[in-house]
This record gives structure tokens, sequence and C-alpha cells, in this order.
């Protein structure tokens, strides 16, 4: 009789009860059997653990564990066996932060067990093996979010950087809180590996993740998200792309039938066109099927229990960037799925399938487990040629398929013997016409150093005369020649460059002034004399005139001696003035007042044809001669330039745009300035230097400058000049408001036919 009773720890254990007879003694015979009974049921798990303590080796080997840094600080551990990977369980713990990888059906082939890493996260890893599989502990300074993938013989584990996201990296899957494994873990780790076992390091029930909704979204830049809302955060998913759809594989995940479904989302416009949800034995599996030829970037990421599932369409520029870094294959796709195949009869098989010639070096041998669904061939062939070491060389539409090493060999015969040939062959001479290059040009380039096309018995000379190469080497070699100068010696393209500089002025100015005077003379006494003016040079004339006449009259003195206030308008101003004499005195006033406007505009336009990255440059103005002192004490004479100049360097690209080195001047004679040996004049100087990139025939600004001057200023009488309305005669006012704009312009065409442009 059989029944269960609950342990300490919540599990149920079978419990064997036995019940007594108590009215029956037990006689000899019936305590023989019971005796013999009990020996055969204690002897049966005996002879079943010695059966299993030695077990058949398995053929399978881990040879090698590998540790590599990549970019932000993730590591990339590599397992290597000695043939197809199976299938590894992975699980995690976190005091100690540990990630431990089952192999089944796979023994330890390595020198040394324990190594040391200290690369990123990765601090050491050990390796074990008990009964009929192996166990690899990646010892960790704190958990991280891991990737796993299979590739024939190799197993890759990538794990997170320090600086990276736990909850947000590209395919990468959360790594399991302390005490959780697993589920499909066969044993915990301390079966292995010697660890404490704690009731918190045991396996979570198969039960505990729930897929509880299925959601389909899209992003703002058109991607499609497969949002899988968990019943639990700590989630064990695979994620591979397996020919042309992703998968995604919930570990021991449960699934109502509601969910059991395929969504049609091709009308949300994202590289998603359907989404399955299906059961797969004991888990929960989610195939996205893309779009037909949509090219994306797939990523996973964990939120909580929330699990994304993205797929974002590539940018123009990642497209062509993923066809430049990735192989690309076109062959018919195939299936394969084979254990332990002779790699001769596969490659027979491949050869079949595409219909081609193919010759199998003797050296190629062994056997290769593998399983290909829905791939092209060639890329079978590729996988298979990487995975045995062995290289392919394509003759017409035959393979030869050998290892690398005996083809890298093959090669060096080939190049020492067609090294051999060149040098046994006979030299011949032939001379090449050269057009529109310089011959000693092309005759350099031939005979660069390293670089040099000729080959060691190989001469090259030059007659300049008629701009011809006369050539002495092999027949081969020079059809070579020939056609490297065939290429070489074309039409440079020509370039016109126009530039158009232009300066604008806009001057205003206004200017009022006033001259004010009063001359009056008093007697002072019998034959004294009181007399005010402009000036003591007027009262002088005015004393002097009153001596001299003798009988009291007296004359006034000079205009300009008798103004009190003399602030006129400059220039040719309009005037208007005003006398008031009297007996004793005489009042002049004279208003002044001036309005200057003036606008001009200086168009400067030269022009210069050149080549192909070709300088040229073009000037035209003054030399302006001045004097200098020499050390010997003498003067000589010096000149300046001012002159208008555009000095240009085109190049012509590919697509018929133009890359300029510009300087452009614009110099004019200016301000003259005294000196002790004469007068010097100054240089206005406007000038711009720049590179510029222009279209064919565009108009482009260079540069410009822009000057505004703004200006008033008033001179006055002080406390004179300040009093309202009366105060305009004692004072002069002046505007000026003067505009400046200098702008420069450039026109590049390609000239084509002669000098007509395009």
């Amino acid at each position: 009789m059989t029944s269960q009773s609950e342990s300490p720890t919540g599990h149920r254990s079978p419990r064997r009860s036995v019940t007594r007879l108590a009215s029956a003694p037990l006689t000899w015979p019936l305590r023989l059997t019971i005796i013999m009974v009990l020996v055969l049921v204690l002897a049966a798990p005996l002879a079943q653990a010695q059966t299993s303590a030695d077990p058949a080796v398995p053929s399978r080997a881990l040879q090698s564990i590998d540790a590599s840094p990549l970019a932000n600080g993730r590591v990339l551990v590599t397992l290597t066996l000695s043939s197809a990977a199976p299938e590894p369980v992975v699980f995690a713990t976190d005091r100690p932060a540990r990630l431990s990888v089952d192999l089944p059906a796979t023994r330890i082939a390595l020198a040394e067990r324990v190594r040391k890493v200290n690369l990123g996260r990765v601090r050491n890893t050990i390796a074990a093996d008990a009964a009929d599989r192996s166990r690899v502990v990646i010892e960790l300074s704190e958990l991280a979010p891991y990737t796993l993938r299979v590739d024939g013989n190799k197993v890759f584990l990538q794990i997170a950087g320090a600086d990276e996201s736990p909850s947000v990296i590209a395919g990468m899957t959360r790594p399991q809180p302390e005490g959780t494994a697993t589920p499909a873990s066969p044993a915990p780790a301390a079966a292995l590996v010697a660890e404490p076992a704690t009731p918190a390091s045991r396996p979570a029930p198969a039960s505990a993740l729930t897929i509880t909704a299925i959601d389909f979204r899209r992003g703002e830049k058109g991607e499609g998200r497969i949002v899988v809302a968990l019943n639990n955060p700590q989630a064990s998913v695979d994620v591979s792309d397996e020919g042309g759809k992703v998968r995604a594989r919930f570990r021991n995940a449960t699934l109502t039938g509601a969910l059991m479904r395929r969504l049609d989302v091709l009308d949300f416009a994202t590289p998603v066109k359907f989404i399955d949800t299906q059961r797969s034995g004991m888990d929960a599996e989610i195939i996205i099927t893309p779009v037909a030829g949509a090219d994306y970037e797939q990523v996973a990421y964990q939120n909580g229990s929330q699990y994304t599932i993205e797929l974002q369409p590539l940018t123009t520029t990642q497209k062509e960037e993923r066809k430049r870094n990735e192989p690309q294959y076109t062959g018919e796709r195939i299936s394969l799925s084979f254990q332990n195949i002779d790699i001769r009869s596969l490659l027979q098989i491949i050869a079949d399938v595409a219909g081609t010639n193919m010759v199998v070096s003797d050296s190629v041998t062994g056997e290769i487990a593998m399983r290909l669904q829905n791939v092209p061939w060639d890329q079978a062939l590729d996988i298979i040629l990487r995975t045995k070491g062995l290289g392919m060389r394509q003759q017409g539409n035959v393979m030869l398929v050998a290892p690398v090493a005996e083809l890298a060999e093959r090669d060096k015969i080939e190049a020492e013997a067609e090294k051999q040939k060149v040098d046994l062959a006979p030299l011949r001479s032939e001379l090449v016409q050269v057009n529109y290059a310089k011959a000693a040009d092309i005759a350099a380039l031939l005979k660069e150093g390293d670089n040099s096309v000729l080959s060691e018995r190989g001469r090259v000379s030059v007659d300049e005369r008629t701009n011809t190469l006369l050539i002495l080497e092999t027949r081969e070699k020079l059809a070579e020649i020939r056609t490297l100068v065939a290429r070489l010696d074309i039409p440079v393209k020509q370039v016109l460059i126009e530039s158009r500089i232009v300066i604008a002025n806009n001057d205003y100015s206004r200017e009022l002034g006033t001259r004010f005077g009063v001359s009056a003379v008093a007697r002072n006494g019998r034959n004294g004399l009181i007399s005010t003016s402009g000036s003591a040079e007027a009262n002088d004339t005015t004393v002097n005139s009153f001596i001299s006449n003798g009988n009291g009259r007296a004359s006034v003195g000079n205009l300009e001696d008798r103004f009190n206030v003399s602030l006129p308008a400059g220039g040719n101003a309009g005037r208007i003035a005003l006398a008031v004499l009297g007996s004793d005195y005489l009042v002049d006033l004279e208003l002044s007042a001036l309005q200057a406007e003036g606008r001009g505009e200086v168009v400067s336009t030269p022009r210069v044809i050149t080549s192909n990255a070709k300088q040229a440059s073009i000037e035209q103005g003054v030399e302006i001669p001045y004097q200098e002192a020499a050390s010997s004490g003498a003067t000589a004479v010096s000149f300046k330039k001012a002159v208008l100049s555009l000095s240009v360097t085109p190049q012509v690209t590919p697509d018929d745009r133009i890359i300029m080195d510009l300087a452009v001047n614009n110099d004019s004679v200016g301000q003259s300035y005294a000196t002790a040996t004469g007068s010097i004049p100054s240089i206005d100087t406007r000038k711009v230097t720049t590179q510029v990139l222009v279209q064919n025939g565009q108009t482009v600004v260079l540069g410009g400058i822009y000057q505004q001057e703004n200006r008033n200023s008033v001179s006055k009488i002080p406390l004179l000049g300040d009093i309202p309305i009366l105060g305009a005669a004692f004072r002069n006012r002046t505007t000026v408001n003067n505009k400046d704009e200098l702008l420069i312009f450039v026109t590049p065409k390609i000239l084509r036919e002669g000098l007509q442009d395009h």
C-alpha cells in the first residue's frame, strides 16, 4: 500500500507503509520469502546505479572555451565542440552571479577546466562533466543579459557590458534572478559544480510562466512591435531567425486556446505580415512572418512582465551598408538534415542541386552533422566550407574544393610559376603615342617606386619632341601598359570661372550752421571810446580808425572778424545773411544749410578659363610707387599693387560638380598720408579666400560685407546753444547716414567642344 506525505519543503514524496498481520505468526517459509523479496528490492537500485555509473563515453567532446571582448564592454564566450552542437540549456543564479550552460551527450576534452578571463563582467569559466552531459559555468561580477546562438559545432554566448541597460538590449535574454533556473535544466548547478545546496536554487515549477495577451502596434518610424504580456517577469525566451521567419520560444510557458491564432497585420504598413501563436511541446512559440523582400533589423527586449519583439525597417543608408557587409546568396533554396554524413557525399548533393561541376580534393575527409532549413545552396556551401576549414576556387563552371592551406599552397605555386614565365618571356619594344597628357608624366607614373607597372626587366623612355613613350617589355606587360595609357591619356576638362564683385554705396548727410556777430561803439567821456565786436582784430580796427580820424568817427572791422559765433555749414552750402546797422552798432547774421545724397554701384567681372586641377589667375589694376629708405641711407622707389584679381584652382568631380579653391581681391587707392619722405597713399582692400563645391553653371555667393554708419554731431556755444529756439543761432548740427555693401559671386561652367559652355 502506497501513500503520499508532505515534506517540510512543501513537496509530496512517496511513503511506503506495511499493514501488520497481528493475528498470524510468521513461519520460516514465509520469513524466507520476505527476505528474498527484500534482497531483490534492494539489489535492483544498486544494479541500476552500477549500470549508470559506467555509461558509454559520448562521442561528442567540448574542445575549447574562448572569450573575446566586443564593443561596449560585451564579451563573447565561444564553446567549440568536435561535432554539431546539441541544444544547450542555460540557467542563471544571482548569488553567486553565474551562468550555467548544459551540453547533453557531451564530454570534456579541455587542457584545463578552470580558466581566468577577467573581461567585462566575465571573471572565470569552469567546466565539469557527469554521466552523459557536461556543464560550463561562467562566473560573473554581476548578473547580465545575454544571447545564445548555436552555429554548427559552436555555441556562442554573448554577455552584455556593464554600461548597457539590462532591460533594453537588442535580442538579449534577461537572466534569471537568484535561485531560479531554466525549467528545462535537467539538474541544479550543484550537481556538477560544488555550491551550497539551498532551497532557493531549485528550479521554478514549469507552470509559473503564462502568456496572458499578445498585441501588435505600429511605431512612429514604421516599425512593427509584437508585445507579449506575461504573468511573470522571469521569462526564458529564445529568439532566432529561421528560414526567413522570426521565432520566439517561451520556455515552459502556458498558452490559452484563445491566443493560438494567426494575426494578419499587413495593413499596418510595417515589415510584419503574419503573427502565428502555437504550442511547441512544453513551450509556447510565436512565429513572425515578415513581408516578402522586407529589409529590417530585429530587436527584442523585456520591460518588467512585458516582452517586446520589434522589426525595424532599414533606412536607405542601412540597406546599402548591409549589402556591402553581407554576402549575397542567390542560389536555389534547399533543406538539409543529416547526422554524421560524409563531407564528400554532402558536397556531391550540393553540386547536384546547383547543377554545377565540382572537383573535391583527396585531402577532404571527415563527417559533419547539420540541419539547415530553406537556405540558398550557395549559403549552405559557404557554411560547410567554413565549418570544416575548406576553401573554394571557381574556374569557369567548375568548383574546386580543398582545405584552405592546400589552396593557399596551390596559389603560391601558381604565382611562382607565373613569375618564372614572365622572367623567361622575350622582351619586345613598342612606341606608344601620348596625345593629351605629357609623356614624361605617364612614364613617371609607370616607374613609380613600389607601385611600378613595369617588370624587373622592363624599361621605359620618353621622346619629348614627339611626346612618345618607348617601352621595352614582355608581350603581356605591353598589353597591360597600352590599356593603362589609353585610360590615362584622355582630354582634360576645361572650366570657365566667372566672378562678379558688386560694391554698392548709399550716402546721406545734412548740415545746418550759423554765423552771428554784434559790433558797437560808445563814448567814454570826452576823448574815450568803448568798442565791442567779434574779435580783438575788429576792435583794433575800430580804435585805430577813431584815433586816426580825430573827429570822433570810427569804422568797423572786417566781416570775418566781426562774428561772435562762426559755425557755418561746410562745403558749398546755401546761405542767407542779415545785417542791422544803427548809429553806434552793427548786427551781422548768416544762416547756412547743406544736404548731400549719393548712390553708387561698382560691378567688376573677372573671368578666367583653366584646365581641371590647374591653377589660374587674372588681375587688373595699378602699382602705386612710394619711397622707402634703404640701409645705406638712400631712398628707393618701390611699388605696391592695388588690383582686381581672381585666382582659382578647379576640380571637376565625376558627377560634373566643381570644387574650387578661390582667392578674389578688389583693391583700390585710398586716402593719402603724409610722412617724412612725402605723401603715401593707402590701399582699400577687399578680399575673400575660400573653397566651395558648386553645381555646373550654378551661381553661388562666396561672401559679403555690409557696413552702415550713422552719426549725429552738434557744435555749439555753451549755454547760449542750449536756449530754446534762439539757441539755433549758436550751434551747428550735422547728420550722416552712410551704407556700404560688398557682394562676391562666382559661376563655374564646364566647357565642352572648345569654348562652348554647358
